[in-house]
């Protein structure tokens, strides 16, 4: 039986050389882990407005998309999953309206939160850059 495929975008925002990673809730898959902020992208929808649609949602901020940033496959025990985190920018202060908390992370501090796979194989990449 073959494992289903989910499509799910993210947000790489950066200011003042801090990312935004926000605490998914504790009713959640995958629980009170740490990632970038997105979600999953509907059958009819554009991975762009998949995430726009998502951070408003969830943070309550509006955004400027400027590029693919990182292309991320990962197999989880259930699914595969196919990641596309996109280069945001926005002027507004998120607020966690449908996630558990939001931090601002410098990369050295990134060891001090916990990612799923897929955002542990980001989080690799930005360190790495």
């Amino acid at each position: 039986m073959s494992k289903p495929h989910i499509r799910v975008v993210a947000a790489r925002i950066e200011q003042d050389g801090r990312f935004l990673i926000t605490q998914r809730n504790p009713h959640a898959v995958l629980p009170l882990l740490w990632e970038f902020p997105g979600g999953r992208v509907e059958s009819s929808e554009r991975d762009e407005d998949a995430l726009r649609r998502e951070l408003t949602e969830k943070l309550g901020i509006s955004v400027n998309i400027e590029g693919l940033s990182i292309h991320v496959c990962h197999e989880y025990e259930r699914y595969h999953l196919d990641m596309l985190v996109y280069h945001a920018t926005t002027e507004q202060l998120p607020q966690p309206k449908g996630v558990h908390d939001v931090q601002w992370v410098h990369p050295s501090d990134f060891e001090n939160y916990s990612f799923p796979g897929a955002d542990q194989q980001t989080v690799d990449t930005l360190l790495g850059e």
